[in-house]
């Protein structure tokens, strides 16, 4: 009897680490081979050798430099096409703006396979949460989007 058990219990377990691949990640869209899955970070992006640079956060003052990292991947092929188009849209103090990203990945450093985005909090940002999505359209006219977790403590928030 407890030998049936257990191997119930393992036929369960293997059933469900089987499924779990085709299960979306949060901050995803349930994708097929028609949705771009589309991820990232938010850091600071000061320039080069400034001891804050790539660091992640998400929370900044007026004046400091944001960095939205982000790729989009095709599931049916597992690689990303650098012609992919990805924008963020910001929305904060009752205004949405929509900043491009741009190709990072460059023949002198291959490995940066990502898009990326700048935006300075301006002075008149008032304090508190920055709402983020971006959104992804491939040559090939497969879209996605990324939104982050809905935690406010997890958003873009300006502070003093």
């Amino acid at each position: 009897m407890k030998r049936s058990y257990k191997y119930s219990a393992l036929a369960a377990l293997t059933a469900m680490v089987a499924t779990a691949a085709t299960w979306p990640l949060a901050g995803q869209t349930p994708s097929s081979g028609d949705h771009l899955v589309v991820y990232g970070d938010v850091a600071y992006f000061y320039p080069p050798g400034n001891p804050r640079n790539c660091i992640l956060n998400s929370r900044f003052k007026q004046g400091e430099p944001v960095g939205f990292r982000m790729t989009a991947i095709n599931p049916a092929t597992g690689k990303r096409d650098r012609a992919t188009q990805l924008v963020v849209h910001l929305t904060y103090g009752g205004k949405t703006i929509d900043l491009p990203m741009r190709d990072r990945q460059t023949e002198k450093q291959p490995e940066r396979d990502f898009f990326v985005a700048k935006w300075i909090v301006p002075d008149d940002a008032p304090t508190g949460i920055v709402r983020f999505t971006v959104t992804a359209k491939d040559p090939q006219g497969r879209t996605g989007e990324f939104k982050p977790f809905e935690v406010e403590a997890s958003q873009i928030t300006i502070v003093q």
